[in-house]
């Protein structure tokens, strides 16, 4: 039975977002054009070990959240993954990318908050 947010779910799809924002992190840092020589860096498996922590926890938001509910917030890790990008690798966000950023979360706003 598929219900609304309530807070134990809202926690979890909160982690799915840290975890999905660390997995990326996790592959852009380990990223090199050798797939065999990617696949040898712990950090790599780290973000595997994150992706599937990610879909254990999502599979379980979705027994209880309907999906036009939770995905739309997941994409807060649109958001999250860009921030970090810039804090960690020191990627740059020009207006136009920030305006993209602030309207995905307001229709996330929108769109998620149907379902709180």
């Amino acid at each position: 039975m598929m219900t609304g947010v309530t807070g134990w779910t809202l926690a979890l799809i909160l982690l799915c977002i840290l975890t999905e924002t660390g997995r990326e992190l996790c592959f852009k840092h380990g990223a090199t054009s050798v797939l065999f020589e990617t696949l040898q860096k712990p950090v790599i498996w780290l973000g595997i070990i994150f992706w599937a922590f990610e879909l254990v926890m999502w599979t379980r938001v979705l027994e209880e959240v309907a999906l036009s509910v939770a995905f739309p917030l997941m994409a807060l890790s649109y958001a999250a993954i860009a921030f970090a990008g810039a804090v960690i690798f020191k990627e740059t966000i020009n207006f136009r990318h920030a305006l993209g950023i602030v309207l995905v979360t307001l229709g996330v706003i929108c769109v998620g908050a149907t379902g709180l």
